[in-house]
């Protein structure tokens, strides 16, 4: 049985803790968000504990952390021009 507080899924870990590790501790400083790549990098390390699902958390990750979509950001990395020319 479970105790008190905790969650049955996978331990019973807490989420938020993770969205914060992931986003602003020691998981964004592996992902280095702003930089170009780091989508990819996310979905790298963290598809081996969700899989697929790996992508679109990767995606609200990256939000939380630069304030912008990764299509807006790597517009703006490119100098704000589209990827076709």
């Amino acid at each position: 049985m479970a105790s008190k507080g905790r969650g049955t899924r996978r331990g019973g870990g807490n989420a938020q803790t993770l969205r914060n590790y992931w986003t602003r501790g020691a998981g964004a400083a592996k992902i280095r968000w702003g930089t170009p790549g780091d989508w990819s990098r996310c979905n790298r390390l963290l598809s081996r504990y969700m899989g697929a699902r790996a992508k679109g958390y990767c995606q609200l990750r990256h939000m939380a952390a630069t304030g912008m979509t990764t299509s807006a950001h790597a517009k703006a990395l490119r100098g704000g021009t589209s990827k076709r020319q």
